[in-house]
């Protein structure tokens, strides 16, 4: 098959919705079938200058964006013209509400190529400008809305969004679910760990990784763990992930507290293995979430998990089995659930027992494979 992937980002740029491409691509690749990914050029600080290149046998075109309307919505329509003449047998459109979903399900009508669309859990009551909520209206009940009711398939990653999908014109029986995944690297124990040791982290350590994003509350974080550290010296708090607005805010509240560790993104997966494997919890105080990949990697890596019960999330963390589930804003709670797994040995060895068990159901490999026998099926419909 020759198959495009459209979405928001790629690597370099640090993303969930860009990390779920890469991991189906590349397998894509391995089994045999020609692979294109369409992305705007740039990497969420800058433009990106090379706008073609393989990588790992996938090649990535990176379209020239005219301007960004937030950190994660670009307008790049050159994107249409090349969908358009690529002669592609399935077009994979990623995240809905962006433009460039509904670019790609034109490109699919008009090239009779087979439109698939992966939702990614956009649906939220998020903030936003006057300007913003305009758009988010137009799109989801206009454009995105003709694209969704006109795709071939829709994929969702939670049970969560059926609702939605069908509220924004997807009809029921071409949803399927295919949650997001893990490597099986992940379950590889690292010998020699020198994550805390390179990162001066001291006594067990308690772990947020994701992008510094207002979503994902990472100023909670650093409040939750200003109050435990107020008693407990035995313990490090570290924040790792890409600033998107709020790392000036974080540092500036950790400021003096030597068990608050604010670290740069990481991109090299060895490295984010380390990270976890030397942390004893993990912490997602998001106030709203898709199904972030970093909930299947703590899981993988024996991580029990402290964490907000929105979207997607309680569909995967079940409470007192996979870690602990607590309020959005519940301090008191996430301090509570934090000390609790740290000072109980036999409770978080059982729940990492289980999370290591779980996490095996979701390797990329077969949700890889769950993914392309959508193509073929919808493939073998078109020549029926």
């Amino acid at each position: 098959m020759k198959i495009a992937h459209v979405a928001p980002e790629y690597f370099p740029a640090i993303g969930g919705v860009g990390q779920v491409v890469k991991e189906l691509a590349e397998r894509q690749v391995r089994e045999g079938h020609e692979v294109y990914v369409f992305v705007p050029d740039w990497d969420k600080s800058s433009r990106i200058k090379k706008k073609r290149e393989i990588i790992n046998g996938v090649e990535v075109n990176r379209c020239y964006h005219i301007f960004r309307v937030a950190n994660f919505n670009t307008i790049w329509p050159s994107v249409f013209i090349k969908l358009l003449n690529g002669n592609f047998d399935i077009i994979n459109s990623h995240n809905f509400g962006h433009l460039h979903v509904f670019l790609s399900a034109i490109a699919s009508k008009f090239s009779k190529a087979k439109h698939v669309h992966t939702t990614h859990c956009p649906w939220s009551d998020a903030k936003r400008s006057l300007i913003g909520n305009i758009g988010l209206f137009i799109s989801y009940n206009l454009f995105s809305r003709w694209a969704l009711k006109s795709a071939d398939k829709i994929i969702a990653i939670t049970p969560w969004e059926i609702s939605f999908i069908e509220k924004y014109g997807g009809i029921k029986n071409k949803i399927a679910i295919i949650p997001n995944g893990v490597s099986k690297e992940f379950f590889n124990k690292i010998k020699n760990n020198d994550f805390k040791k390179k990162n001066h982290i001291l006594g067990k350590n308690v772990l947020f990784f994701g992008r510094l994003n207002p979503t994902k509350s990472p100023d909670l974080f650093v409040e939750i763990a200003s109050e435990i550290t107020k008693n407990r010296k035995d313990l490090s708090f570290t924040i790792v992930g890409p600033d998107e607005g709020l790392l000036n805010k974080v540092k500036n509240m950790a400021q003096g507290n030597k068990l608050i560790h604010i670290l740069p993104a990481l991109r090299d997966r060895e490295e984010v293995i380390k990270m976890y494997q030397s942390s004893e919890v993990y912490v997602l105080p998001s106030y709203r979430e898709g199904l972030p990949l970093t909930i299947f990697e703590a899981m993988a890596s024996g991580l029990p998990i402290v964490a907000t019960p929105v979207n997607g999330v309680p569909y995967e963390v079940k409470d007192n089995k996979n870690g602990f589930l607590v309020n959005y804003g519940d301090k008191k709670g996430f301090v509570e659930k934090i000390t609790k797994l740290v000072d109980t040995p036999l409770l978080n060895k059982r729940i990492a027992f289980e999370n290591i068990k779980k996490s095996k159901n979701y390797d990329w490999d077969s949700i890889s494979e769950k993914t392309t026998k959508i193509y073929i099926s919808i493939l073998d419909n078109k020549l029926k």
